[in-house]
């Protein structure tokens, strides 16, 4: 298995790196090589700033540390991981307010140089959108059959930035993994920020360079996800929940801050965008942790313990009792907090979801509802999550879809 993404960050390759060869991006955009293996994982309205920042902030657990916390050591303030990841969900709410306040900057995007090419071509952007509807219609098939839901010009750009988010993914968890370093994430980071400033590397690049112009997307939550892969080189243990948080967020949080500009916010919302990008960042870490409590054994095989130590301590528990496999009622008892902090996150992105445009809010209703209930499973399981994989089967996915239909309508209705 190969891709785009992995064809050139191997460093053990004997290969030119691609990033340098203008040939292969030739060939890449004469054969349409446009990545068909990528590993599994992925006009708002208008909105004025909340006149206090913290404002929509809600403590969602009380394991995570408070905001500011005093440095004995040098006498100074330093942020907690839940304070510095809200600074970027102020950045971009703000964004998108500057943004909106000239509609028109919507509706110029810079002109995408396509590979291989001298000059933007609309055909050619045509069919990088439509294989990365491709690439998201095999791999999450549930979500795609929502995005159908949406405007065409949103679900195209939310068909790009799944693909990107994927492929950023199997940098660290697919089938070329192993020959990934630092260095090969800082190739891609750079990669990233030629895509930002229109010149893209291929023509999935195309489709997110595009996307980038045409809505009030920052570049910030990219990086902090790309910084996200890093970590999984460098770590395998989190010593506490702040520490798991600012994990979560880049790896998934970072999802919600890219797409809210894309999905849209309701222009009959009175809520403030902040609060709006916030809910969205709840949905990606409760999904996160959904992950996490899911894939316990299968990242214990791999020498992963993606828990927080302490928690696990004040249980009574180590890493030698995941290692072993064995569900005792210390592990019932930890497990049950665990769940009830990712539920608590669910309940706060409802909030935000409630609030979104109304071609948005049924697929992301779906996929809130779809994931929670992953959660239910591994109680059904009876927290076996080292040997038992929970999921949700196809007949309830399929049982979700009106229910989800219902509640975008439903509390629409409720909140105005």
């Amino acid at each position: 298995m190969s891709s785009v993404a992995v064809l050139w960050v191997a460093p053990s390759s004997p290969n030119p790196d691609p990033m340098n060869n203008p040939g292969l991006i030739r060939v890449l955009e004469s054969s349409r090589l446009l990545s068909p293996c990528l590993n599994q994982r992925l006009d708002t309205g208008k909105r004025s700033s909340s006149s206090s920042v913290m404002s929509c902030r809600r403590r969602l657990s009380s394991a995570v540390s408070s905001s500011l916390v005093a440095s004995p050591a040098a006498g100074e303030i330093t942020l907690s991981s839940e304070e510095k990841v809200y600074n970027v969900v102020l950045k971009q709410a703000a964004l998108v307010n500057k943004q909106l306040r000239d509609l028109d900057d919507l509706k110029k995007p810079q002109d995408i140089v396509l590979p291989g090419t001298t000059t933007g071509s609309l055909s050619l952007l045509g069919e990088a959108y439509d294989r990365c509807g491709e690439v998201c219609a095999e791999y999450a098939k549930t979500f795609y059959l929502g995005t159908l839901l949406m405007t065409p010009e949103r679900r195209k750009a939310i068909w790009a930035i799944y693909v990107w988010c994927r492929r950023t993914d199997e940098l660290v968890d697919g089938p070329n993994a192993s020959h990934i370093t630092p260095m090969a994430l800082d190739r891609w980071e750079a990669r990233l920020e030629d895509l930002f400033r229109g010149r893209p590397f291929d023509m999935l690049d195309a489709a997110l360079a595009d996307t980038v112009a045409r809505y009030p997307v920052d570049i910030q939550p990219f990086r902090d996800m790309v910084e996200g892969m890093r970590m999984d080189l460098r770590k395998s243990r989190y010593k506490n929940f702040d520490d798991l948080y600012l994990y979560c967020y880049y790896v998934a949080g970072t999802v919600g801050l890219m797409s809210v500009p894309v999905m849209g916010i309701d222009p009959k919302s009175k809520a403030t965008t902040e609060s709006v990008y916030n809910a969205a960042l709840a949905l990606g870490i409760a999904n996160q942790l959904t992950n996490i409590l899911r894939d316990v054994g299968e990242d214990a095989r791999r020498g992963r313990v993606y828990l927080p130590q302490d928690e696990l301590a004040q249980a009574g528990l180590s890493d030698e009792d995941i290692f072993s496999g064995k569900v005792t009622d210390k592990w019932r008892n930890f497990m049950k907090m665990q769940l009830k902090r990712a539920r608590m996150f669910f309940d706060e992105a409802e909030k935000g979801v409630t609030e979104l445009d109304a071609a948005s809010r049924w697929p992301v209703w779906a996929s809130l509802l779809l994931y929670r209930r992953i959660l239910d499973e591994i109680e059904a399981n009876d927290y076996n999550n080292f040997t038992k994989r929970a999921y949700v089967g196809k007949a309830k996915k399929i049982a979700a879809l009106p229910l989800a239909y219902a509640k975008s309508i439903l509390k629409a209705s409720s909140s105005r």
